[in-house]
């Protein structure tokens, strides 16, 4: 259910589509080792995976009110709420902690939360708790609007198609109607905190064959803040050895879209993914992951 490699989710596409509010967070049996690692990388990058413009506090807080109400419902046999703290994952959670709001929310779940806010250049970055980021960098992205969040990706930066259609749908994101993507990255190793960017040196292994193969899935989704108007991002992350794949029913159909949507990528999308230098040897090892 999270690997959305059969070509509905192309590479390089917005691809948004309306998720029912029930759907908004997911949790698994993962849980518990992924908020062990966000509390690991909080005491060991503070200033990497946490940001929060003054102002953004009722943003932050709203946040926190809302998965405190959705939590327990949703799935009450991991969250149990009782008055100001929620149980979950062998820990309690005090919801009126002496930290950011978005931070105490953050300890709540495996998704990755970040605060959008409308200004006079457009939606920028104005609070975010990243502990899992997908090869960029919280710090640099704090308070710039999106098109330039986006300046690196190919065909998302400032004037293109893609950046105007994005501000539009920010713009009449409605608090009832969630909206969700997905998107898909090949990575060397199962880490969660790939802050560095890829810029085509990705290796995935030392011999004739990519071994060492990594599906890496984000579940992204927005929703408008029916209070604020703020927009909050959540990003929650996958990671699959290939061949987790190669056991799948329909492992050669996958592969097959995997590799269509690989040698249809541009130099620039390619170096973006580092993936530049490896293309080849990654084609070949799905092939053969169809071929069985």
């Amino acid at each position: 259910m999270h690997t959305p490699y059969d070509g509905s989710s192309k590479l390089f596409q917005i691809g948004l589509k309306q998720l029912d509010l029930r759907e908004w967070i997911d949790a698994d049996d993962l849980l518990t080792s992924q908020l062990d690692e966000k509390a690991r990388l909080w005491a060991a990058h503070p200033d990497e995976v946490f940001v929060a413009e003054a102002g953004s506090e009722d943003a932050q807080a709203e946040v926190l009110e809302l998965l405190a109400e959705h939590l327990p419902e949703r799935f009450p046999e991991v969250y149990r709420r009782h008055g100001e703290t929620i149980d979950v994952a062998g820990r309690s959670v005090a919801l009126e902690a002496d930290e950011p709001p978005l931070r105490t929310a953050a300890r709540l779940v495996q998704e990755d939360l970040v605060i959008m806010r409308k200004g006079e250049a457009g939606w920028r970055l104005a609070a975010g708790s990243l502990s899992f980021p997908s090869s960029w960098r919280l710090r640099e992205k704090f308070g710039l609007p999106m098109h330039e969040v986006h300046g690196p990706v190919p065909g998302f930066s400032a004037g293109t198609r893609n950046a105007e259609l994005i501000a539009r749908m920010f713009d009449h994101l409605r608090p009832a109607v969630p909206v969700i993507r997905w998107n898909w990255s090949l990575y060397n190793d199962a880490a969660l905190f790939h802050p560095e960017s890829g810029e085509g040196h990705r290796m995935f292994g030392a011999g004739e064959r990519a071994d060492s193969v990594f599906l890496r899935v984000e579940r992204q989704t927005l929703r408008k803040l029916p209070r604020t108007g703020d927009i909050l991002f959540t990003i929650r992350i996958y990671v699959d050895p290939l061949e987790v794949l190669e056991r799948q029913p329909e492992a050669a159909k996958i592969a097959a879209a995997l590799v269509e949507q690989l040698m249809e990528l541009s130099p620039e999308q390619l170096d973006y993914k580092g993936i530049t230098a490896e293309r080849d040897r990654l084609v070949a090892r799905l092939r053969a992951v169809g071929a069985k």
